[in-house]
This record gives structure tokens, sequence and C-alpha cells, in this order.
């Protein structure tokens, strides 16, 4: 399958992460053969160099670099909390309007120094599905923006979790009650996106402004937002 290209040059590239597929070789693989940096290799025809990464189960956008000094700068920039990282989410529960989760976080397994750890949320649209739950006769769901400021292990997904309005299809730190009413309707994936990365480019000096819309299962659960345009 080609990866869909959302913007690249000599130096950089911007491409849609397919959900599903892991970015990298790493310990979380297990066992697995199939990665996204391998198929990218041989689609661009060089060596590249990933500038971040998104979990396995997350679409959307990844910045990668075509040589070190690239990536060095644009890793520069991460660090720096110059990026903007946009995501999209679905989550259980109407969350307030706008809200700033500042709560420590551990690195994931074998690392569990908390450090600091800041998501901006802010609600898009609310949806209230003929869905019983907990006693009620429907479920209520959110849209929302997310906002990492910082970039801790699974952070946007376990900050949701800390405000008990879980992300859907979340299968490590979700709901699994709301999950199952996702997959009666159709829709089998984590419900996070990387919608758009703002970034200046280290050679141009432009401010850099790449969007990847959400496709396949994600674009269906949009639909169940009411409304000509939920984003």
């Amino acid at each position: 399958m080609t990866i869909d290209v959302r913007y690249a040059d000599a130096w950089l590239a911007v491409v849609d992460k397919p959900a599903g597929l892991m970015v990298h070789d790493s310990a979380l693989a297990r066992g697995e053969h199939d990665f996204l940096a391998d198929r990218l290799r041989v689609q661009f025809g060089r060596p590249l160099f990933l500038v971040h990464r998104l979990d396995r189960a997350t679409s959307g956008c990844l910045l990668l670099a075509f040589d070190r000094d690239t990536a060095s700068a644009l890793g520069t920039q991460w660090m720096a909390r110059s990026v903007d990282k946009h995501y999209l989410a679905v989550c259980r529960g109407w969350p307030d309007a706008a809200l700033e989760v500042d709560h420590p976080l551990d690195g994931g397994p074998g690392k569990p120094l908390k450090k600091p750890a800041v998501t901006r949320f802010t609600r898009l649209a609310t949806t209230e599905l003929a869905l019983p739950s907990a006693g009620f006769a429907s479920s209520r769901y959110a849209l929302l923006r997310a906002e990492p400021m910082t970039g801790r292990f699974r952070q946007i997904r376990r900050h949701l979790k800390h405000l008990s309005h879980h992300l859907i299809g979340d299968t490590s730190h979700g709901d699994g009650r709301h999950n199952r009413h996702f997959r009666t309707l159709g829709i089998h994936r984590m419900l996070l996106h990387a919608e758009r990365l703002r970034f200046t480019h280290p050679h141009t000096g432009e401010r850099m402004d790449i969007a990847a819309p959400p496709g396949d299962a994600f674009a269906k659960a949009l639909l169940l937002f009411p409304g000509p345009s939920v984003l």
C-alpha cells in the first residue's frame, strides 16, 4: 500500500500514517515485520530519519527528514515545543468546552519516573446515541481537538483516562463498554488522528502548516456528530 504523502521536498516530508501500522521496530512490535519506516524508505527510495513517533493505532501526520542535519534541526524545534501538534479524538461523555490537563506521566513500561505532562483540549462537537450504558438509555460522546504541549508516552490517551473521558477504541486505557458500542456501529479502530502539524522549515524559514483529513472509520465516526461540518 502506497503511503499518502501530504508534503515533500528535498529535505523533509509529512506523510499520513495509517491506523494499525507500527512506525518502526521496537520492544512493542511483538514479532511484527511490517513497519511504516521500511515502507517509506522503499517508497521514497532513500534513507530517512523519523522526527517523532505515533502509536500503532493512531493515524495522521508524521514528520520525517531525509538527512541528519534536517532531522536534528526539526528535533530541536520539537524539544523547544515550537511545533504545533493538533489531534482529533472521540471520547466518552461531554467534557468542558475547553480545558487543560496538567498531570505527570511515567515513560511507559520500564520507565517509572514521572515527568510533567500537559495537554490542552477543545470540544468541537457532541452527540448522544441510543446506546444503553451504566443504567442510562443513551450514551454521550464528544469530538475533541487535543494539543499535547509535552510528548509523553501515550499522553493524550492517558490524560483522557485521567479525566474519565476515555478515548473510544483505546483497548489499553479506554472503556470497554463504549468501545463495544462503536464496534456495533462498524467502527473498529482507536479514534485518535494527528490532524495537523505546524513547524518552521529549517532550510527556508517558512512556517509550514500541513494537515491530513481523517479517513476510513474515523470519517465514519464523524458522521455521528450532527451539523453540516464538525471540523
